[in-house]
């Protein structure tokens, strides 16, 4: 195995572990050393080689087991000692993922750098719920929105996506749930319809529908949380019964419209 220092910086989809592309798989296969988050699904590290090592550095219940500076220096530091280091981000690591952070700093390093797409979560879950993110007559767009800010703040984004007929895709924005609902009150969409899926694509995925009116209580009651993404918008109400899911739809989500 080569040991010229090189990142890849890895997509490892959206939870399921089948939503993996083949090139993600080589990736993880040729790697010296993967450095790993917490949405990634454990079970891609089966792909890795036996003598490679395995490093979790993401996040966890609001702690960092790794500060993102700390992750820089040790991709720098395992690529130089190690060879092939690759980053094993969850969805896709250009979509709120700092992947063009650390490849920046990688090649600052001398590093061989590459990237190799994932599975957004903001397509791919509410595709599992049958939720079109663009529909004629419906939505002609969609906007995929960080609910916090880097300052902890609610995303100025979303006010100017609240006065739109988007579909409005939010990551990381359950802590902002109650800031979202006053946003969309606020500019007259009180009955636009709304799904939070949690752990999504996995076989703890768990959801809720309902309205901007409505939605706060659907979650107290299905008990949702973090990690979930949140999608506003007619194209919620229009979705389709998938086989998959119509079942677990019609015994689990609770619907208040």
């Amino acid at each position: 195995v080569s040991k010229r220092p090189k990142l890849t910086v890895v997509g490892a989809g959206p939870g399921d572990p089948e939503l993996i592309t083949l090139k993600a798989v080589k990736a993880i296969r040729t790697a010296n050393v993967i450095l790993y988050d917490a949405l990634v699904n454990y079970e891609l590290l089966k792909y890795a080689s036996s003598i490679s090592e395995k490093i979790f550095v993401g996040k966890r219940r609001g702690c960092y087991s790794y500060q993102q500076e700390q992750i820089n220096d040790l991709i720098v530091a395992k690529a130089h000692r190690h060879g092939h280091v690759v980053r094993l981000k969850g969805g896709d690591s250009f979509v709120f993922g700092r992947g063009s952070e650390e490849i920046e700093f990688a090649q600052h390093h001398g590093l061989q750098t590459q990237v190799v797409p994932g599975i957004s979560s903001a397509l791919a879950v509410p595709a599992t719920q049958g939720i079109p993110l663009t529909m004629r007559h419906v939505s002609e767009s969609f906007c995929v929105i960080s609910g916090t800010t880097k300052m902890h703040q609610l995303s100025n984004d979303i006010r100017i996506a609240a006065q739109s007929t988007a579909t409005i895709v939010i990551l990381m924005g359950m802590g902002k749930l109650s800031e979202i609902v006053s946003v969309f009150s606020q500019a007259g969409k009180e009955d636009i319809s709304v799904a939070i899926i949690q752990n999504g694509t996995t076989d703890r995925e768990k959801s809720g529908f309902g309205t901007i009116q409505t939605i706060e209580t659907v979650v107290a009651v299905k008990q949702l949380s973090s990690p979930a993404i949140i999608v506003i918008g007619e194209v919620v109400a229009n979705r389709v019964q998938l086989d998959s899911i119509l079942k677990e739809v019609q015994s689990n989500s609770l619907i208040l419209n």
